[in-house]
């Protein structure tokens, strides 16, 4: 198993810390600061609860007055690059919602050195549409780290964040700002511009697909953005997405010779093949899944989609040969019992078979 990404909180990185904050700040105890960030409890934190950890614990060694704290924060942020560093704008979540000015200064300088997509969130909650005219300033940053966080920051769905409610029910603001941002030139903030699209397609799919038609075609890099916004549509086979990408029902295509280990223990690979053909000249644009049902702690079934390929066949027949590993992974938690593989072609689920994954 990998190293906890919460281990990468080491004494070290808090000493550099203070050690740089001390620069702007001599009358900051890096003694006391130690003390506030290792003390009982810090082994059990996880990776988050760590970050707000250590921002609570700068709280009462710096200034009193907020627009003072931050001040310091933001010279010492400049010290710092990578995600782990986000407890500075873990600061202005906390303790700077009622200082939105200096709070927003504040967030764009440290977006540039750990994203403030966290931090930002608090904000739109409270003051919708005061901060989405923010993000729209953003947008128009000439720092791309700037712009991404105008779109990373209001994912209806962005992962281990506080939820947005409101951009779930109605993403039409959401949408208006990314107007903004779908011919950006840096592909870090297109691909920030495709993930929050699929964030939104999977409550307001047509809302997706009409923005997909009407971006389609502008440059490579938009049908590339485009393509990445509707990967949910297309992996839950849904039909005008498919069309879009010029993926057609797979009539023609059948599949033989299709073999599966009846089991597999936890830890092992699952191995499984088959052939597509078809009686035309060729296959043609082809979009190759399979889906696997997992057995859950409840005794039901989930499905959960993986692309093989996607590629145009010029030929009559396809090998694929594949194998699943049920190694032990952060992301997924195994159960014994009966699962299901599913062969799926351009959306179409082709041929099926269960196997049973033992300890």
């Amino acid at each position: 198993m990998p190293e906890p990404l919460k281990n990468l909180y080491t004494e070290q990185l808090v000493a550099n810390v203070c050690a740089e904050i001390k620069r702007h700040e001599l009358s900051f105890s890096s003694k006391k600061m130690k003390q506030s960030v290792f003390s009982k409890g810090w082994k059990d934190k996880a990776l988050k609860a760590r970050m707000s950890h250590i921002a609570v614990s700068l709280k009462p060694l710096l200034p009193e007055k907020y627009n003072d704290a931050v001040a310091i924060l933001k010279l010492a942020s400049q010290a710092f690059s990578g995600f782990e560093y986000m407890f500075f704008p873990d600061f202005v979540e906390r303790y700077g919602l009622n200082d939105f000015d200096v709070s927003m200064s504040a967030l764009a300088c440290f977006t540039e050195y750990a994203s403030a997509e966290f931090a930002v969130r608090p904000f739109i909650v409270r003051e919708q549409s005061r901060m989405m005219q923010q993000m729209k300033q953003w947008a128009l940053s000439d720092n791309h780290h700037i712009r991404r966080l105008a779109s990373e920051g209001c994912r209806p769905r962005l992962p281990w964040a506080m939820a947005l409610p409101e951009f779930k029910k109605d993403p039409q603001a959401v949408l208006e700002l990314l107007e903004l941002l779908k011919q950006d030139p840096s592909e870090y903030v297109r691909r920030s511009v495709a993930n929050n699209l699929n964030d939104i397609a999977k409550d307001h799919p047509q809302a997706v697909l009409s923005v997909a038609k009407r971006w389609q075609g502008l440059s490579a890099e938009t049908d590339k953005l485009v393509k990445h916004a509707c990967r949910t549509l297309l992996k839950q086979g849904n039909a005008d997405a498919l069309a879009l990408f010029g993926f057609k029902a797979p009539k023609h295509v059948l599949v033989n010779d299709f073999t599966l280990q009846p089991s597999v223990a936890l830890g092992g690979d699952l191995a499984f093949s088959f052939v597509l053909q078809t009686n035309k000249p060729q296959l043609g644009l082809l979009r190759v899944e399979y889906a696997v049902d997992f057995m859950k702690k409840n005794g039901k079934q989930a499905r959960k989609v993986f692309q093989v390929s996607e590629s145009l066949c010029t030929t009559s027949q396809k090998v694929v040969t594949k194998h699943f590993s049920f190694k032990a992974i952060s992301t997924r938690k195994y159960y014994t019992g009966e699962h299901q593989l599913a062969v799926i072609v351009n959306g179409a689920q082709l041929a099926c078979a269960h196997f049973v994954l033992t300890a």
